[in-house]
Parts: C-alpha cells; structure tokens; sequence
C-alpha cells in the first residue's frame, strides 16, 4: 500500500450514493420525536464525502455554508465541480485527515458528518477526528456518525479478513491487478472454500447466503465498503464510551424506522427493553434484538430538552411531502426479521391527503384525517415510516422569498448540470450513474433514474411534445452503447428500444413529472 492513501482502496471510484441522514433539515422531526430542539444549523462539515453529492445537495438547497474534505483527489475534483455548478460556494478540497482536521482557518461548526468513514479508517486516523470533533464542534452542536456496528457483523468478520486477506497474499496470481479484479479472485475463492463444507459454515449457516449477495454487488461498492485495510465493526456501548469524553451524548437515531420500535421489535422484545433505564444499555440490548449491522445516529454536544407540551407542538408543526407517487408505495415492508404490513385504515387516508403532493403539517393531517379516526400520534408515526422509507421527507423551515429563488436558482444550475452528465457520451457505466438530483422545497435529494433524467433533457428541448421525448433519449442510450430492459429481457433492436421508451415517456408524463415539478426539481 503507498502511504498517501493509509491503507484505503483508490484505483477503483466510490458510488455516487446519497444519503439522507446527512441533511440538517431532518434534524427538527427527529430531534423532537425524542424530545429535544434542534440548533439551527450555519456551518457544516464532512469528513470523507466520497463524490460529494450529499454535501453538495445540502449545500445547494440551503443556506448552510459547507466544508469539507476528501484525500482521493478525483472525487474531491469531482465535488468541487458540483459546487461549481450550482454556486453554493462549499468549500471541499483534496487532503488528508490529518492536513484538514488541523487546519487554523476553519469556523466552529453546528454539524459534522461522517457516513461510514468511522470504519474504514486506521487508528492515527480515528484519533485526529475525534480531536477534530473536540475541538470543532459548537456547543449544541449534532454530530452525524454512521458506523458498522456489532452484533450484526460478528459472525462475518473473519469471512471479510479472509477476502482482504486473499486479495494482499504476497506472491498469488492475482497480485499486480486491478482491485476489482482481485476482489473477484477472492469471491472465487472464498465460494470453493465453502464448498468444502467448512464447519465455520455449518455454524453460521446463513454466510453462504451472504456470500452470494457479495457476489452479485457491484465492485466499486465493494472495494470501498469490505476491502479496505482498516475495517471496524464496534459496538454502540465503545462509541458512546469514546465520545462522552468530548460531551457528546446520544441523542437519537438518523434513521428514522429505527424510531419506531412496534415495527421493529415483538412485543416480549419491548418488554425486555421497557425494563431498562440506562439508555446506553438499552440501545445495546436493542441491537442485539434486530442484529443491528450498521448504525446511523445524531450525537449532541448539551442538547435543549422540550417538555411534553414543546415537543407535541415541534412535532404537530413539522411539514411532510411525498417523494413517491401513492400507488407506488408498498404497504410490505421488509424489516431485519420479518416483513411489517403497514395498516390501511391508516395509511390509505394519509396517502391520500398527502397525493396533492403539497406540503402538509402534522397537525393539518391529523385535523382533515379526524373524520377517519385518526389521531396526531398515529399520523407522526405514520410520517416517520414513510421518510424512513425514501417515500417522503420533511420540511426545513420556511425562508424568505428572496433566498427561497436564490436557492431554488442554485437547485436548478445543479440539476441541469447533472442531467447533461446523464447524456455523457460512451463510457458511462451504471455503477457511475448518479440517480438521484436535488429538491429545494426537502433540501435534499429525490430519486431520479438516469432515464427519467434523459426525459427531463428531452423535454427541456421539445417541451411537452411527449412524442418527441424517445428519439431525444434513443440518441443519448445508443451512443452509450445501452439498451433498455422489459421484464428482464435486454431489448436489442431501435424500434423495439423505441417503442418501450414511448411507453415509459407517456407513464413519466402523466405520473411521475407532476411530482418533481411539486418538488421543484423539474
């Protein structure tokens, strides 16, 4: 391994993932379901941003001044013409922990982010963070930190240290290759390994299982999330242990189903935990009772608390939209241990309120939904399974006109930007598709496939003629060299390509568009 990247995989890219739990403007609805006020968030940061489409989301969509770092220099360029395309002004570069964290011109923030980082960093590393936590954070402060946690990955650890084993063995064929490579030899090997029957695999019956998912995930999210030198999975009990050093106290989960135990645990489950008053044994216990694997959580430095009559009234005032259209919506959830079938007395009229696409208060649901019997507590709660879902997301709080069109300029910029790279000429490959593009009514990203993107292109030249949207895409799909898939069937031919993309035109058009243009992203 060179030095300059301290163990941490560089020759294949990271995936362009976005990530929620990373926008501030989900702080006030999570915060007060736990009963706390959120601070009001100026300056951020993010340690490790990878491509930097969360931070630049955030960035754009708000008036929040970013920072942040990345060593990996192409995706640090890469984040910063991101920046430079919607004029946000965040401030990212390409630099060590180590350099960033000890710079002397930084401001004290309200917000730092790290997802995932945590876990694939060597020790040196850990400490210049959690000193740059110490030092930086204001009092207030809420620090996002998502990590690979035990009890859920116990059992696949010595499976992950033999893979990063294989691929660094000294002398094998496959040293010399690229990483993607190297981690392919070691699947194989690893699956021969388990053809023998090894008793590691008859104790933990259910690797196998998780060795076949390894296989079929794309390389690029591998690399990053498995094979890097240093790999942690810790336990919340030695998170909790290393940042109450620095006055930092948990505060609730950024994941907002993890809110909400009826959906998670039994009823024997609640009850075992009902008994429990310290709350870092509590969350300790419940992660044994889901098997947690990776946790995504707010910390604060000295949080306010709210009494009961504060928080109702946070929590009756959020506002909530929907990301997606109703009828796409699954009422079958598939949570760690079994599947949840959400209520349709309940969650039929909430959908059904919420399908003007319109920003609705809590309190304004429960009100138009009274006649259905409903009450404010079962609508939260309803609110907060649908944003931990992707299907809707709260609402920051509302700006003045003038820097409403200043954020919604920068938005726009954006998201033209990135629908143009959707039309990028051959070379593009899936695993490089960014499929989400920014909200400025959210703050932050809704999920937009890389062929919706080309009909937004296609009609920001043919304007509503939706006849003319296919042969717009068609050039931008067969100069990639792709083609379109129907039932699982790759579609080979023009006028078969272009008779499915007619088909997904009229149904984008008549379905899905009228619900980006509510949320201001077409």
């Amino acid at each position: 391994m060179n030095n300059w990247n301290d163990g941490y995989v560089v020759d294949i890219a990271y995936t362009y993932g976005y990530y929620p739990g990373m926008n501030p403007a989900r702080l006030p609805l999570a915060f007060a379901f736990h009963g706390l006020r959120a601070p009001t968030i100026q300056t951020a940061c993010e340690l490790g941003f990878g491509q930097g489409l969360s931070t630049n989301f955030h960035a754009a969509a708000s008036t929040t001044r970013w920072w942040g770092n990345d060593f990996n220099p192409l995706q640090a360029a890469f984040a910063r013409e991101l920046a430079a395309a919607s004029g946000s002004g965040a401030q990212l570069e390409d630099s060590s922990f180590s350099h960033f964290c000890r710079r002397d011109d930084l401001p004290d923030f309200d917000f730092i982010a790290l997802h995932g980082i945590w876990s694939w960093v060597s020790q040196d590393n850990r400490e210049i963070i959690f000193d740059f936590i110490d030092r930086k954070l204001k009092p207030g402060g809420v620090l996002y930190l998502s990590y690979n946690t035990q009890p859920g990955w116990s059992a696949f650890m010595p499976l992950r240290d033999l893979l990063v084993q294989h691929t660094q063995q000294v002398g094998n064929d496959e040293q010399g290759l690229p990483t993607a490579a190297r981690i392919d030899a070691a699947l194989a090997f690893a699956a021969q390994m388990f053809e023998t029957d090894p008793v590691y695999a008859q104790a933990n019956p259910f690797m196998r299982d998780r060795l076949k998912i390894l296989q079929q995930q794309p390389r690029s999210y591998l690399a990053h999330e498995y094979f890097n030198r240093d790999w942690h999975a810790e336990a919340f009990a030695d998170i909790h242990r290393g940042l109450a050093r620095a006055g930092l106290q948990f505060a609730c989960p950024a994941h907002y189903i993890d809110h909400l135990d009826m959906a998670n645990l039994t009823p024997s489950q609640r009850q075992c935990l009902a008994g429990i008053e310290d709350p870092v044994l509590y969350q300790s216990v419940r992660d044994f009772m889901v098997n947690q694997t990776f946790r995504r959580d707010y910390w604060v430095r000295g949080g306010e608390a709210l009494d009961e009559r504060q928080r109702v009234q946070a929590l009756a005032l959020q506002s909530v939209v929907l990301l997606t259209e109703p009828d796409k919506i699954p009422l079958t959830i598939q949570n760690v241990a079994s599947e949840i079938t959400l209520n349709r007395l309940i969650y039929e009229p909430i959908l059904q309120a919420l399908s003007d696409y319109q920003p609705h208060t809590l309190v304004d649901l429960a009100a138009t939904l009274a006649h259905r019997n409903l009450n404010l507590a079962q609508v939260i709660d309803s609110a907060l399974m649908l944003i931990g879902t992707g299907h809707a997301a709260p609402l920051p709080a509302e700006l003045d006109a003038p820097t409403q069109a200043q954020i919604a300029r920068r938005t726009g910029d954006l998201n033209a930007w990135l629908v143009q790279r959707a039309a990028l000429a051959p070379g593009a490959s899936d695993e490089g598709d960014i499929s989400h593009l920014v909200s400025p009514l959210t703050g932050g990203g809704v999920r937009v496939d890389r062929v919706e993107q080309l009909f937004l292109l296609a009609r920001q030249h043919c304007g509503d003629d939706v006849d003319a949207w296919p042969a717009q895409v068609w050039r931008h799909v067969a100069a990639q060299g792709k083609r379109l898939v129907r039932d699982g069937v790759r579609l080979e031919g023009e006028q078969e390509n272009l008779a499915e993309l007619a088909t997904q035109a009229r149904l984008f058009a008549r379905t899905r568009l009228p619900l980006l243009q509510a949320l201001q992203v077409a």
